[in-house]
């Protein structure tokens, strides 16, 4: 960020504090409404565990139904992004004999890590973490259980993945369409890449009914990580760590962080975490996903043998992948831009990723997947919404 950037995010951020720390005191006053404590699923190791979370009022999204209207979903979006933020408030946090406290930020967010004295002995791929809110004892939301994933040491790989345009459909290119898939659509109406979830947990299971750990990496903001892992529970698509983005104003940035720093950063996260750890990395065409890719290939040789590109952008942006793909078939990788699930799932049969006998119900699912609902039609028809 250029000097004055820097300037103008220090000063906005400084004046929404004192506007924040205001409008919390006046809530107060009045009787501050219903404190909860929304952990997301965190990652780790079994010598460290890595929690993020936000801290919230007045939290009331309702859960999303198959009959839900554009306007029952526009009122979900309108609540996750009108979301009361509870700053500057202790959050203790405890796995097993191991307690640490924190504070959120500005924003109601805050990170919970564990380093463990001793490595834990276990190969359990799911660890509780209690988190809880002493300032708010009294509040029913004060208290919740955050999960862990912990990769086996059985894993033969770890896969990070895009979600935008990459896992579901948003159409990233049109901002009209991304409006409608955003606002409009709720877990049980938007729709997947045709084949993507029997693709992944072919990923996830290997060739040994194993456990290969999936991350998510996106420039989506962390107010929509219910609606992600509702559609993920819906769909059938493996539960990972997410790794979002803020929105807001910060002493960094403007409203929200450069993309591809974010992205790039949460991946040299993940490598840095799980060094013994070769990684699959699954993105699309239509925005950065290959020029970050080329970079983490770059800073990490070695530890980054496959990577998928969707190609949703067509010829527009096929000569620069395919330039991008040569130079990490330099680097000693590959970048392969593919059509569809199949496709990529093909190369994983013969790279040894997944199991032939897995194609049959990815081939399936891509079939049903292609045969999107009526009612979804409508509601992406421009017509029906005037």
């Amino acid at each position: 960020m250029s000097d004055w950037k820097q300037v103008v995010a220090l000063i906005a951020s400084n004046v929404e504090d004192h506007y924040d720390a205001l409008k919390l005191r006046l809530r107060h006053k009045l009787g501050i409404g219903p404190v909860q404590v929304l952990p997301y699923i965190g990652h780790g190791t079994r010598a460290a565990l890595y929690l993020h979370g936000r801290v919230l009022a007045d939290y009331s999204v309702t859960e999303p139904m198959d009959n839900d209207t554009i306007w029952q979903n526009m009122l979900n979006m309108y609540r996750r992004f009108n979301s009361h933020e509870v700053p500057q408030t202790l959050v203790r946090a405890r796995f097993r004999d191991w307690e640490v406290e924190t504070t959120t930020d500005e924003e109601g967010f805050f990170e919970a890590n564990f380093k463990l004295d001793e490595p834990l002995a276990t190969d359990a791929i799911w660890h509780e973490v209690q988190i809880a809110l002493p300032e708010y004892a009294d509040h029913e939301g004060a208290r919740a259980t955050g999960q862990v994933m912990i990769p086996p040491t059985s894993a033969r790989f770890g896969v990070i993945s895009d979600l935008d345009d990459t896992v579901l459909k948003t159409d990233v290119a049109n901002l009209l369409k991304v409006a409608r898939n955003t606002f409009l659509n709720n877990a049980h109406t938007r729709l997947p890449f045709s084949g993507v979830a029997a693709f992944y947990q072919a990923l996830q299971q290997g060739t040994r009914q194993n456990f290969n750990p999936i991350y998510y990496v996106s420039n989506a903001p962390w107010n929509l990580y219910d609606l992600l892992v509702d559609f993920f529970e819906v769909r059938e698509i493996p539960l990972g760590a997410l790794f979002l983005v803020s929105l807001g104003l910060t002493d960094e940035h403007l409203i929200r962080p450069s993309g591809m720093d974010h992205k790039l950063g949460a991946i040299e996260h993940l490598l840095n975490t799980h060094p013994d750890l070769p990684f699959i990395l699954i993105g699309d065409s239509g925005e950065l996903d290959p020029e970050i890719y080329l970079e983490a290939v770059r800073n990490h040789p070695g530890r980054i043998p496959t990577i998928y590109i969707r190609d949703v952008s067509g010829e527009g942006r096929n000569d620069v992948v395919g330039a991008i793909a040569d130079e990490v078939h330099r680097l000693g990788a590959e970048m392969l831009l593919v059509p569809d699930t199949i496709a990529a799932a093909v190369h994983a049969v013969q790279r040894g990723y997944i199991s032939a006998d897995a194609l049959p119900a990815i081939r399936e699912e891509r079939d049903e997947d292609e045969k999107a609902p009526e009612g979804v039609e409508k509601i992406l028809d421009a017509d029906t919404i005037g």
